[in-house]
Protein backbone atom coordinates (compact mmCIF):
# COMPACT_ATOMS: atom_id res chain seq x y z
CA UNK A 1 0.00 0.00 0.00
CA UNK A 2 1.18 3.52 -0.79
CA UNK A 3 1.36 6.06 2.03
CA UNK A 4 1.55 9.81 1.70
CA UNK A 5 0.71 11.55 5.00
CA UNK A 6 3.35 11.14 7.69
CA UNK A 7 3.74 12.36 11.27
CA UNK A 8 7.18 12.79 12.83
CA UNK A 9 7.06 13.27 16.60
CA UNK A 10 10.16 15.04 17.82
CA UNK A 11 10.52 16.28 14.25
CA UNK A 12 12.21 19.55 15.24
CA UNK A 13 14.96 17.66 17.07
CA UNK A 14 18.39 16.52 15.96
CA UNK A 15 17.47 13.20 14.32
CA UNK A 16 13.83 14.00 13.61
CA UNK A 17 14.60 17.12 11.59
CA UNK A 18 16.96 15.19 9.30
CA UNK A 19 14.23 12.60 8.77
CA UNK A 20 11.79 15.43 7.95
CA UNK A 21 14.30 16.74 5.39
CA UNK A 22 14.29 13.39 3.60
CA UNK A 23 10.51 12.94 3.74
CA UNK A 24 9.92 16.42 2.32
CA UNK A 25 12.54 15.81 -0.37
CA UNK A 26 10.68 12.65 -1.41
CA UNK A 27 7.36 14.50 -1.66
CA UNK A 28 5.48 13.25 1.42
CA UNK A 29 2.95 15.38 3.28
CA UNK A 30 4.68 15.82 6.63
CA UNK A 31 3.37 16.92 10.02
CA UNK A 32 5.96 17.74 12.66
CA UNK A 33 4.89 17.38 16.29
CA UNK A 34 7.29 18.70 18.92
CA UNK A 35 7.10 20.38 22.33
CA UNK A 36 10.35 22.27 21.57
CA UNK A 37 11.86 21.30 24.92
CA UNK A 38 14.98 20.15 23.10
CA UNK A 39 13.90 20.50 19.47
CA UNK A 40 14.46 23.79 17.68
CA UNK A 41 12.32 25.61 15.15
CA UNK A 42 15.55 26.58 13.35
CA UNK A 43 15.96 22.92 12.35
CA UNK A 44 12.75 22.97 10.29
CA UNK A 45 12.34 26.69 9.55
CA UNK A 46 13.33 26.26 5.89
CA UNK A 47 10.37 23.88 5.41
CA UNK A 48 7.96 26.07 7.36
CA UNK A 49 8.81 29.17 5.34
CA UNK A 50 8.17 27.30 2.10
CA UNK A 51 4.92 25.80 3.40
CA UNK A 52 6.31 22.29 2.98
CA UNK A 53 5.24 20.95 6.38
CA UNK A 54 2.56 21.33 9.03
CA UNK A 55 3.92 22.07 12.50
CA UNK A 56 2.08 21.43 15.77
CA UNK A 57 3.64 22.36 19.07
CA UNK A 58 2.40 19.90 21.64
CA UNK A 59 3.04 17.23 24.25
CA UNK A 60 2.87 13.49 23.52
CA UNK A 61 1.18 13.08 26.89
CA UNK A 62 -1.63 15.44 25.86
CA UNK A 63 -4.57 13.59 24.29
CA UNK A 64 -5.94 16.58 22.36
CA UNK A 65 -2.49 17.56 21.06
CA UNK A 66 -1.87 14.04 19.79
CA UNK A 67 -5.30 13.71 18.18
CA UNK A 68 -4.76 16.98 16.32
CA UNK A 69 -1.32 15.87 15.13
CA UNK A 70 -2.67 12.51 13.88
CA UNK A 71 -5.45 14.00 11.79
CA UNK A 72 -5.29 12.32 8.36
CA UNK A 73 -1.95 10.64 9.14
CA UNK A 74 -1.15 7.16 7.78
CA UNK A 75 2.38 6.64 9.12
CA UNK A 76 4.02 7.69 12.39
CA UNK A 77 7.74 7.99 13.09
CA UNK A 78 7.88 8.33 16.88
CA UNK A 79 11.07 10.05 18.05
CA UNK A 80 9.72 12.38 20.75
CA UNK A 81 11.40 11.38 24.01
CA UNK A 82 13.64 12.34 26.87
CA UNK A 83 16.94 10.94 25.62
CA UNK A 84 19.55 11.91 28.21
CA UNK A 85 20.75 9.22 30.62
CA UNK A 86 22.02 11.76 33.21
CA UNK A 87 18.71 13.67 33.04
CA UNK A 88 16.74 10.43 33.47
CA UNK A 89 18.71 9.58 36.60
CA UNK A 90 17.85 12.99 38.06
CA UNK A 91 14.23 12.90 36.82
CA UNK A 92 13.08 9.25 36.51
CA UNK A 93 9.36 10.01 36.94
CA UNK A 94 9.25 12.62 34.18
CA UNK A 95 11.29 10.33 31.93
CA UNK A 96 8.80 7.49 32.41
CA UNK A 97 5.81 9.76 31.82
CA UNK A 98 7.14 11.12 28.54
CA UNK A 99 8.79 8.00 27.14
CA UNK A 100 6.27 5.37 28.26
CA UNK A 101 2.96 7.08 28.99
CA UNK A 102 3.48 9.40 26.02
CA UNK A 103 4.09 6.44 23.71
CA UNK A 104 1.00 4.67 25.06
CA UNK A 105 -1.07 7.80 24.48
CA UNK A 106 0.16 8.02 20.90
CA UNK A 107 -0.43 4.32 20.19
CA UNK A 108 -3.98 4.47 21.57
CA UNK A 109 -4.76 7.51 19.44
CA UNK A 110 -3.38 5.71 16.36
CA UNK A 111 -6.04 3.00 16.77
CA UNK A 112 -8.80 5.61 16.47
CA UNK A 113 -7.34 7.18 13.34
CA UNK A 114 -6.06 6.04 9.95
CA UNK A 115 -2.55 5.08 11.06
CA UNK A 116 -1.27 1.83 9.55
CA UNK A 117 2.50 2.01 10.13
CA UNK A 118 4.25 2.96 13.36
CA UNK A 119 8.05 3.20 13.44
CA UNK A 120 9.36 3.55 16.99
CA UNK A 121 12.85 4.95 17.50
CA UNK A 122 14.39 3.20 20.48
CA UNK A 123 17.93 2.86 21.80
CA UNK A 124 20.75 0.36 22.19
CA UNK A 125 20.63 1.33 25.88
CA UNK A 126 17.97 -1.36 26.35
CA UNK A 127 20.71 -4.02 26.09
CA UNK A 128 22.64 -2.74 29.10
CA UNK A 129 26.15 -4.13 29.60
CA UNK A 130 26.61 -6.61 26.74
CA UNK A 131 27.13 -10.30 27.31
CA UNK A 132 28.80 -10.59 23.89
CA UNK A 133 29.86 -8.38 20.98
CA UNK A 134 28.73 -7.35 18.49
CA UNK A 135 25.21 -7.05 19.91
CA UNK A 136 22.48 -8.59 17.79
CA UNK A 137 18.75 -8.07 18.20
CA UNK A 138 18.44 -11.33 20.10
CA UNK A 139 20.79 -10.16 22.83
CA UNK A 140 19.16 -10.13 26.30
CA UNK A 141 17.85 -6.75 27.42
CA UNK A 142 19.09 -5.44 30.77
CA UNK A 143 18.56 -1.66 31.06
CA UNK A 144 20.70 0.05 33.69
CA UNK A 145 19.25 3.58 33.67
CA UNK A 146 15.74 5.05 33.91
CA UNK A 147 16.11 6.19 30.31
CA UNK A 148 16.95 2.69 29.09
CA UNK A 149 14.17 1.16 31.17
CA UNK A 150 11.64 3.61 29.72
CA UNK A 151 12.68 2.83 26.14
CA UNK A 152 12.30 -0.91 26.72
CA UNK A 153 8.85 -0.47 28.29
CA UNK A 154 7.81 1.64 25.30
CA UNK A 155 9.10 -1.04 22.92
CA UNK A 156 6.94 -3.61 24.70
CA UNK A 157 3.90 -1.37 24.26
CA UNK A 158 4.60 -1.06 20.54
CA UNK A 159 4.83 -4.83 20.12
CA UNK A 160 1.66 -5.34 22.16
CA UNK A 161 -0.26 -2.98 19.88
CA UNK A 162 1.12 -4.84 16.87
CA UNK A 163 0.18 -8.26 18.20
CA UNK A 164 -3.17 -7.37 19.80
CA UNK A 165 -4.52 -4.73 17.42
CA UNK A 166 -2.67 -5.24 14.13
CA UNK A 167 -0.85 -1.90 14.12
CA UNK A 168 2.12 -2.46 11.80
CA UNK A 169 4.99 -1.59 14.10
CA UNK A 170 8.77 -1.53 13.62
CA UNK A 171 11.38 -0.81 16.31
CA UNK A 172 14.73 0.79 15.52
CA UNK A 173 17.38 0.54 18.24
CA UNK A 174 19.78 3.38 17.54
CA UNK A 175 23.36 3.27 18.70
CA UNK A 176 25.35 6.51 19.27
CA UNK A 177 24.08 8.98 16.68
CA UNK A 178 26.10 12.04 15.67
CA UNK A 179 26.02 14.70 12.97
CA UNK A 180 24.84 18.26 12.21
CA UNK A 181 22.23 19.73 14.61
CA UNK A 182 23.23 17.39 17.42
CA UNK A 183 22.64 18.69 20.90
CA UNK A 184 25.42 20.21 22.97
CA UNK A 185 25.58 21.43 26.54
CA UNK A 186 25.05 19.52 29.76
CA UNK A 187 23.01 16.72 28.23
CA UNK A 188 24.82 16.46 24.91
CA UNK A 189 26.77 13.39 23.83
CA UNK A 190 30.49 12.72 24.08
CA UNK A 191 31.28 13.97 20.56
CA UNK A 192 29.75 17.40 21.11
CA UNK A 193 31.35 17.55 24.55
CA UNK A 194 34.78 17.04 22.97
CA UNK A 195 34.05 19.56 20.19
CA UNK A 196 32.77 22.22 22.58
CA UNK A 197 35.81 21.89 24.84
CA UNK A 198 38.30 22.10 21.98
CA UNK A 199 36.51 25.07 20.43
CA UNK A 200 37.27 27.12 23.54
CA UNK A 201 40.84 25.84 23.79
CA UNK A 202 40.24 23.31 26.57
CA UNK A 203 41.21 19.60 26.49
CA UNK A 204 38.44 17.00 26.17
CA UNK A 205 37.11 15.38 29.34
CA UNK A 206 36.84 11.58 29.42
CA UNK A 207 34.63 9.93 32.05
CA UNK A 208 36.20 6.62 32.99
CA UNK A 209 39.52 5.23 31.71
CA UNK A 210 38.78 5.81 28.01
CA UNK A 211 38.75 2.10 27.25
CA UNK A 212 34.97 2.03 26.96
CA UNK A 213 33.74 1.73 23.37
CA UNK A 214 30.79 2.99 21.36
CA UNK A 215 29.29 2.41 17.93
CA UNK A 216 28.96 5.88 16.39
CA UNK A 217 26.48 6.14 13.52
CA UNK A 218 25.95 9.24 11.39
CA UNK A 219 22.49 10.78 11.46
CA UNK A 220 22.11 10.47 7.67
CA UNK A 221 22.75 6.73 7.94
CA UNK A 222 20.02 6.61 10.60
CA UNK A 223 17.63 8.37 8.20
CA UNK A 224 18.53 5.87 5.49
CA UNK A 225 17.75 3.00 7.88
CA UNK A 226 14.43 4.55 8.93
CA UNK A 227 13.34 4.95 5.31
CA UNK A 228 14.28 1.36 4.47
CA UNK A 229 12.30 0.06 7.44
CA UNK A 230 9.33 2.24 6.49
CA UNK A 231 9.29 0.89 2.93
CA UNK A 232 9.78 -2.79 3.73
CA UNK A 233 6.93 -5.16 4.57
CA UNK A 234 9.59 -7.43 6.08
CA UNK A 235 10.23 -4.81 8.75
CA UNK A 236 6.73 -5.06 10.22
CA UNK A 237 6.74 -6.58 13.71
CA UNK A 238 10.55 -6.58 13.79
CA UNK A 239 13.37 -4.97 15.77
CA UNK A 240 16.50 -3.63 14.06
CA UNK A 241 19.81 -2.35 15.33
CA UNK A 242 20.91 0.87 13.62
CA UNK A 243 24.64 1.46 13.91
CA UNK A 244 27.86 1.47 11.93
CA UNK A 245 28.95 -1.99 13.02
CA UNK A 246 32.30 -0.55 14.19
CA UNK A 247 33.39 0.00 17.81
CA UNK A 248 35.51 3.06 18.69
CA UNK A 249 37.06 3.55 22.12
CA UNK A 250 36.47 6.90 23.80
CA UNK A 251 40.23 7.41 24.10
CA UNK A 252 40.64 6.84 20.35
CA UNK A 253 37.71 9.16 19.69
CA UNK A 254 39.40 11.91 21.72
CA UNK A 255 42.65 11.41 19.80
CA UNK A 256 40.83 11.58 16.46
CA UNK A 257 38.90 14.72 17.39
CA UNK A 258 42.08 16.45 18.60
CA UNK A 259 43.80 15.46 15.35
CA UNK A 260 40.95 16.96 13.31
CA UNK A 261 41.23 20.16 15.35
CA UNK A 262 44.98 20.23 14.75
CA UNK A 263 45.69 20.04 18.48
CA UNK A 264 49.06 18.54 19.47
CA UNK A 265 50.72 17.84 22.81
CA UNK A 266 47.47 17.97 24.76
CA UNK A 267 46.20 15.17 26.99
CA UNK A 268 42.52 14.62 27.84
CA UNK A 269 41.32 15.18 31.39
CA UNK A 270 40.09 11.97 33.04
CA UNK A 271 37.16 12.01 35.45
CA UNK A 272 35.31 9.20 37.31
CA UNK A 273 32.96 7.06 35.19
CA UNK A 274 29.32 8.15 35.16
CA UNK A 275 26.43 6.13 36.57
CA UNK A 276 24.31 4.46 33.91
CA UNK A 277 27.03 4.27 31.23
CA UNK A 278 27.76 0.84 29.75
CA UNK A 279 31.39 -0.05 29.11
CA UNK A 280 31.20 -1.63 25.67
CA UNK A 281 28.81 -1.27 22.77
CA UNK A 282 28.88 -2.32 19.12
CA UNK A 283 25.99 -3.20 16.82
CA UNK A 284 25.53 -6.28 14.74
CA UNK A 285 23.78 -4.72 11.72
CA UNK A 286 23.38 -7.91 9.70
CA UNK A 287 19.60 -7.95 10.06
CA UNK A 288 19.27 -4.36 8.83
CA UNK A 289 21.62 -5.10 5.93
CA UNK A 290 19.02 -7.60 4.73
CA UNK A 291 16.77 -4.60 4.03
CA UNK A 292 19.54 -3.01 1.93
CA UNK A 293 21.20 -0.91 4.60
CA UNK A 294 24.87 0.01 4.29
CA UNK A 295 26.38 2.81 6.40
CA UNK A 296 27.99 5.48 4.21
CA UNK A 297 29.89 7.44 6.87
CA UNK A 298 33.13 6.28 8.45
CA UNK A 299 33.79 7.96 11.80
CA UNK A 300 36.66 10.07 10.39
CA UNK A 301 34.79 11.54 7.44
CA UNK A 302 31.63 11.89 9.51
CA UNK A 303 33.45 13.91 12.18
CA UNK A 304 35.26 15.98 9.56
CA UNK A 305 31.93 16.87 7.99
CA UNK A 306 30.45 17.76 11.38
CA UNK A 307 33.41 19.98 12.23
CA UNK A 308 33.04 21.87 8.94
CA UNK A 309 29.34 22.42 9.66
CA UNK A 310 30.03 23.74 13.16
CA UNK A 311 32.76 26.08 11.94
CA UNK A 312 30.54 27.44 9.17
CA UNK A 313 27.74 27.98 11.68
CA UNK A 314 30.03 29.90 14.03
CA UNK A 315 31.29 32.04 11.14
CA UNK A 316 27.70 32.76 10.07
CA UNK A 317 26.82 33.83 13.62
CA UNK A 318 29.75 36.24 13.69
CA UNK A 319 28.73 37.75 10.33
CA UNK A 320 25.18 38.30 11.56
Amino acid sequence: MSYNRILVTGGAGFIGSHLVDELVKEGFEVTVFDDLSTGRIENIRHHLEKGKIRFIEGDVCGRKDVEEALEGVEVVFHLAAITSVPYSIRHPKVTYEVNVDGTRNLLEACLHGNVERFIYVSSCAVYGEPEYLPIDEGHPTNPISPYAESKLRAEELCMKFHEDYGLKTTILRLFNVYGPRMRGGQYGGVIMSFFERLMIGEPPVIYGDGGQSRDFVHVLDVVSAAMLAFRSDRAVGEVFNVGSGVAVSIADLASLVMELFGVKGVEPIYMPARIGDVRYSCADIGKLRMLGYEPRFHIRNGLSSLLRCLRLKRMSCRLE
